[in-house]
């Protein structure tokens, strides 16, 4: 059984080691103005608004970086598939749009730190009794996940005991939890995290236990993409990014955007 806390402080993440002292980059080496390609159709992270402005989470990352870097920022947001290609073609000069820092991604793209993870975690129905998801407690309980995902693979591998229910999408998976045909619902953080504090949720629910964030199911994260070779802009959005971070920016943006934490 399970509780779920009662309107826990969201966790803020840090990738960044405070120790590590970044040089800050030559100001005479930088662009004077950074063009950044996003796209506007997944808020909170970028989406536009009634009046078309673009607005989001990597918006204001975006112009935080540049405002760390005193350059000017332009960002253009274009169709999700087209983006490397976009930067290829030199219309852009970095891709800030939730792309994840994969094997098969470093092929085309330099990528800098992460700047958000993409942890898994456990929903489930509020008003429950106490314990958190381990391989013990849950081995009685129905716990979903979409079908041929890491997550489906992270349970088989660590929960096999658990009454593992698949269902094909995400949708179908937060239904089943929402009228308690499951006890648990296992799947990505971050889109969790987004349905838990939406209208379609019915307030029915909440994250129980901490994150799962083992890379080699669940990825490297997400981090800001740069042509192949241009080690000065990746530098330089690195050393803003720590900056960010250290003066509380980071956490203010985080805590703005995503009122229920994935972490």
């Amino acid at each position: 059984m399970f509780t779920l806390p009662q309107g826990p402080a969201a966790v803020v993440p840090n990738f960044w080691n405070v120790e590590r002292r970044l040089e800050r980059p030559d100001a005479a080496q930088l662009p004077t103005t950074i063009r950044f390609l996003t796209t506007s159709d997944f808020p909170p992270f970028n989406y536009l608004a009634s009046d078309g402005a673009l607005l989001g989470f990597n918006v204001d990352l975006a112009r935080a970086i540049c405002a760390e870097l005193a350059v000017t920022c332009t960002l253009q947001p274009v169709a999700f598939e087209n983006l490397l290609d976009q930067l290829d073609q030199g219309e852009g000069d970095a891709i800030l749009a939730g792309l994840a820092s994969s094997p098969a991604m470093r092929q085309r793209v330099d990528f800098t730190e992460r700047y958000l993870g993409t942890p898994a975690r456990f929903a489930a129905r509020k008003g429950l009794p106490p314990t958190a998801p381990t391989p013990e407690s849950v081995a009685d309980k129905k716990v979903a996940v979409v079908s041929g995902t890491a997550h489906e693979a992270y349970l088989r591998a660590f929960f096999n005991e658990a009454a593992i229910r698949t269902f094909p999408n995400a949708a179908a998976a937060r239904d089943a939890l929402r009228i308690g045909e499951v006890d648990l619902l296992f799947g990505d953080g971050i889109g969790l995290a987004l349905w838990l504090n939406g209208t379609s949720s019915e307030s029915c629910c909440g994250f129980v236990g901490g994150p799962f964030t083992e890379n080699r199911y669940f990825g490297d994260g997400l981090a800001v993409a740069v042509k192949p070779g241009g080690d000065l802009l990746r530098q330089a959005i690195d050393y803003a990014l720590q900056r960010i971070w250290e003066k509380g920016v980071f956490a203010d943006l985080y805590l703005r955007w995503f009122p229920v934490g994935f972490y």
